[in-house]
């Protein structure tokens, strides 16, 4: 269908949304760029800017008054949580789901590190990280034994957040990983002598099941799986379980599915819903209340180098993102999460899912 038949509730949607929240100040820009300004405004009557008038500023205000929590923060949990963000299926929103979660947790005070482990290295596109071949990367890490420390770089938009990245060369680590020694568990030997402080590590595994997803699962502790609310989106789930039971069994004991994520949700299909109470029947509490909505602001993002929390903080796809990583980190420290004050829109209002085909 023509873009133009999307284009107008779109933006009707977007104003909605903050209407509803009732955000207060300036949006961020979703494209950058200067404004322009008409001639003969007066400059002096405008809304003066937030306290922090940064980009990670900007993004945490309008995150925070959108969902009305008046500042109150995400607990932090009393040592690193090493989470293994993996499916073997292709385009359920792994990568997409690493890098919203790690920037919600981030805006809300967390030190997080995202491991892109993905040799197409989407998540450090997303985050806006430098990732030509010439770059220090987790290749270097796994091949070379390059410390972690040398290879992390900040994520310049969000506070908090950092990246070691991946490169081209991370398409040939599966083979040459194969005749070195601890080849299953170079990663976690690498995360082990990073001294730097952090509240998490997310782990962004490619689309497949070999030694480099097998390295993600060694050295973490829990395993989150983003399962689309599609057709097939149970396909090839056993085998993903079957090896972390394995890798439970011989080189990981505290390894355990802790968090199932429904991607992709449109509310307005009956086919969504059957695969959501699919989801839930099965894996039971392991799903979060939070799902995650179809949405063109989530697929735009990274386009230009950023999250959905920074590229439009006031989307039902940010919203949910926040929601879903508050839930992730309530569970972390035991305390029960009370979905009746969450922003569960997408999964309540067919009319706050974005951008549907």
């Amino acid at each position: 269908m023509g873009g133009s038949v999307h284009s107008e509730p779109e933006v009707e949607e977007s104003e909605s949304l903050r209407s509803d929240a009732n955000i207060a100040g300036p949006m961020t820009d979703p494209v950058p760029g200067p404004r322009t300004e008409s001639m003969g405004a007066d400059v002096s009557r405008e809304t003066p800017p937030p306290m922090d008038d940064t980009p990670i500023g900007r993004a945490a205000q309008m995150a925070v008054e959108a969902l009305g929590r008046g500042g109150e923060g995400m607990p932090r949990p009393e040592q690193t949580r090493i989470v293994v963000v993996a499916n073997q299926k292709g385009g359920v929103g792994k990568t997409t789901t690493t890098v919203n979660l790690a920037a919600s947790l981030a805006l809300h005070g967390a030190r997080v590190l995202v491991v892109d482990l993905d040799p197409q290295g989407n998540a450090s596109t997303a985050l806006g990280i430098d990732h030509h071949a010439d770059v220090p990367s987790i290749y270097d890490v796994l091949v070379e034994s390059r410390p972690l420390s040398e290879v992390v770089q900040p994520v310049v938009d969000v506070e908090g957040l950092f990246c070691a990245p991946a490169t081209i060369d991370l398409a040939g680590a599966e083979i040459e990983l194969v005749s070195l020694v601890a080849r299953e568990s170079r990663l976690e030997r690498a995360i082990q002598s990073y001294e730097q402080p952090l509240d998490y590590i997310l782990i962004d595994c490619p689309p497949s099941l070999g030694l480099l997803t097998v390295n993600a699962l060694v050295a973490g502790q829990e395993v989150l799986i983003p399962i689309q609310c599609e057709y097939y989106a149970l396909e090839g789930l056993g085998q993903l379980l079957r090896n972390v039971d394995l890798v439970r069994g011989h080189l990981n004991p505290t390894l355990h599915v802790s968090t199932i994520l429904l991607t992709m949700y449109d509310g307005r299909t009956r086919l969504a819903s059957q695969v959501a109470e699919e989801v839930r029947s099965h894996f039971g509490e392991e799903v979060l209340r939070t799902s995650i909505p179809r949405s063109v602001r989530i697929s735009e993002a990274p386009s230009y180098g950023q999250t959905v929390l920074t590229y439009d903080p006031g989307s039902s796809g940010a919203l949910s993102y926040l929601e879903a990583a508050r839930e992730i980190a309530l569970r972390g420290v035991g305390i029960s999460y009370d979905a009746t004050q969450a922003h569960i829109g997408a999964q309540t209002d067919p009319t706050m899912v974005e951008g549907m085909q």
